[in-house]
């Protein structure tokens, strides 16, 4: 188990841009009362009128908000992103990596799932035109149902290891 942060508060940490995702994660969070940071580049609409929603705009560029995520991952907090770079920064330091799709980032797996992202990349840019590999899957209502639960026990169990809301 990882040890709580100085303050013991559970938050969640969305990398907003192309999240598909964030009407769930307002229903989740809210129902937990858990502080949640929309990050984007650019305007992104969060719940009115709810002070547990913090909308957060970085400056464009590369990385910006991912860098500005990382920066506050630790334990206690979820970190919900398809950004296998940026779950791997969340996840080594300490916060529960969530993709859109349910996939949980774990210290166990996140090695892995960053060095086959890695060969993937390396594999598109010497072969740019193949069309061989593929792209992302379809976002489906099982992906869908598979985020609301993964998010839900991931709130549940850093509650019983110690964080508050």
């Amino acid at each position: 188990m990882t040890q709580p942060d100085e303050n013991h508060t559970i938050r969640i940490y969305v990398d907003a841009d192309a999240c598909p995702v964030k009407n769930e994660i307002f229903k989740v969070a809210e129902r937990h009362s858990v502080k949640t940071f929309v990050v984007a580049n650019s305007f992104i609409a969060v719940p009115r009128d709810e002070p547990l929603f913090e909308r957060v705009i970085v400056g464009s560029g590369l990385d910006v908000a991912d860098d500005w995520i990382a920066e506050r991952a630790s334990a206690g907090a979820i970190v919900i992103t398809a950004d296998i770079p940026l779950a791997h920064r969340a996840v080594t330091s300490g916060a529960v990596g969530i993709a859109p799709d349910g996939r949980l980032f774990s210290a166990a797996n996140i090695g892995n799932i960053l060095a086959t992202r890695n060969l993937m990349d390396e594999l598109r840019s010497a072969n740019p035109v193949s069309g061989q590999f593929g792209g992302s899957k379809p976002f489906s209502p099982r992906d869908r149902s598979a985020f609301l639960s993964a998010l839900d026990l991931a709130i549940v169990r850093l509650k019983r290891d110690g964080f508050s809301v």
